[in-house]
């Protein structure tokens, strides 16, 4: 699943009138790099929740052909239903097995490989060291094992690999992903794997323009 619903407040004016996903990086969307990873690693069905500039995200993107994947949108109404809510919306998609899950305004260069899920954990989290925009990091890692209190702290990345069992119980509506994440950690039950390659927090428009040099356009 790539989450592209939200509006992306902190980077207006640039997403007024285009959902952050879409704003160009290197001649191509942004979400194009997350699809093109994962198609390259044999994940071909997307589920892709929308909600801010719907209409716009559906029409760029389609049916995900262009990137060689099939992408099947999760509409929600607006405001939109916040990380968990829109996952706990398109589980009836999800299906039953366990699934990736990537925000689709981040830039990373992973390998959906490096994500695996052990017997009986609801979660594993591909985590980043923390950037200078969030020192503090979210989330403790110990012998592969996401705790809450571990004094090593790193950042989420916004790419997982989750079992829908984590959302047992949860009621639709709007609600985040982290506080059933840390409830989960708490168990014993959400694993953790430290990337050391590229990522970047696409989430204002001067990381924007940083990624653009990078790639190597003005």
């Amino acid at each position: 699943m790539v989450l592209a619903a939200g509006r992306g407040e902190r980077m207006r004016p640039l997403t007024d009138r285009m959902p952050k996903p879409l704003l160009p990086v290197g001649g191509q969307p942004l979400v194009a790099y997350q699809l093109q990873i994962l198609a390259a690693a044999g994940c071909r069905d997307i589920v892709m929740n929308c909600a801010w500039q719907a209409e716009a995200l559906q029409a760029e993107l389609g049916d995900g052909s262009r990137w060689g994947v099939c992408i099947r949108y999760s509409p929600e109404p607006w405001p939109a239903l916040e990380t968990g809510g829109g996952v706990c919306h398109a589980l009836p998609l999800l299906g039953p097995d366990p699934f990736l899950l990537v925000n689709g305004d981040v830039y990373c260069e992973w390998s959906p490989g490096e994500l695996a899920l052990a017997s009986g954990m609801l979660a594993q989290l591909l985590l980043v060291p923390n950037p200078p925009h969030h020192p503090a990091g979210d989330f403790g890692l110990a012998g592969g094992l996401v705790r809450p209190d571990a004094p090593e702290r790193y950042t989420y990345s916004g790419i997982a690999l989750l079992d829908p069992a984590l959302f047992a119980g949860c009621r639709p509506g709007r609600f985040p992903l982290a506080p059933l994440l840390v409830a989960a950690a708490r168990q014993g039950k959400v694993g953790g794997v430290l990337h050391s390659g590229t990522w970047l927090d696409v989430g204002t428009p001067e990381r924007l323009y940083a990624l653009q040099a990078r790639l190597g356009e003005a």
